[in-house]
């Protein structure tokens, strides 16, 4: 079975009737048949599994593509959006798209990050500023347009990383690129409470994705960590996509400004 269709339990229908747009829908094409499905890719189809129609967005139109074919086989409305997250005109019509086309929103997700240098010796200015335009920048603007376009009582769900709880990658941009995104939910948790829209952040640990095999391969030390995580293993991302529908519902409505950790309890040892 591809790693696309595969997820753990059976739906319970938490997000009937929602509207949700993914920034990060998409999973680049990989070789390997056995490749994991990425967080982004598995947010959208277990939301679309969950009873929710998604307007899956990414900078690439097949990845798009795909993940909205995914989401509609699911029997609920699946939409490509294409743009930049990282660009103020772009970002803001992605919103607009999703509105349009899914005549409202109900829930955002921001799932984008990118991880350049190698400390600080080895990180080029560019590298800094790159890092931070997609994994804090982009968030940022989606939160901006993406507030005023949420319906009252909605949810926003950022995806972090634990690298934002310690230096956890030779990457210092990235590293303090996610540690900023606690800074950003519990704002605008703050801004957007008073319409009862919920900001919440997702800190997933060592994840069993293809953005995660890449980095296993550049870092030894990342496959070494494997053995110290209490549950014995990496985590999937279905596992991340179940604690977001979570957060995205309406079983998580006194819950705001908060980060769940999805780490198999490595950071709590």
């Amino acid at each position: 079975m591809p790693a696309e269709t595969r997820a753990a339990g059976s739906a319970a229908r938490r997000l009937d009737g929602r509207r949700v747009l993914v920034i990060g829908a998409g999973t680049r094409p990989d070789d390997d048949p056995e490749s994991p499905v990425g967080n982004g890719r598995a947010i959208a189809v277990l939301a679309a599994r969950e009873g929710g129609s998604v307007a899956c967005a990414d900078v690439a139109a097949e990845a798009a593509g795909v993940t909205a074919g995914l989401v509609s086989a699911e029997g609920v409305k699946g939409i490509a959006v294409v743009g930049d997250a990282t660009d103020p005109e772009q970002s803001a019509a992605v919103v607009d798209e999703a509105v349009r086309s899914l005549g409202g929103l109900d829930g955002l997700v921001v799932n984008v990050g990118i991880g350049l240098g190698t400390g600080l010796a080895g990180s080029a200015p560019e590298d800094w500023d790159r890092v931070l335009s997609l994994n804090l920048r982009a968030p940022f603007l989606a939160a901006k347009y993406g507030v005023p376009a949420l319906a009252d009582g909605g949810s926003i769900v950022f995806i972090g990383s634990t690298a934002g709880l310690r230096a956890a990658t030779n990457s210092p941009a990235y590293d303090s690129s996610k540690a900023g995104l606690f800074g950003l939910v519990r704002h605008v948790a703050k801004e957007a409470s008073v319409r009862g829209i919920r900001a919440n952040l997702v800190v997933p640990g060592l994840i069993d994705t293809p953005i995660g095999r890449q980095a296993s391969a550049r870092r030894a030390s990342r496959t070494a960590s494997f053995e110290r995580i209490p549950l014995g293993r990496q985590g999937n991302a279905w596992e991340v996509a179940e604690a977001v529908t979570f957060l995205l519902s309406e079983r998580a409505s006194y819950i705001t400004g908060q980060s769940l950790v999805v780490d198999g309890g490595l950071n709590a040892v």
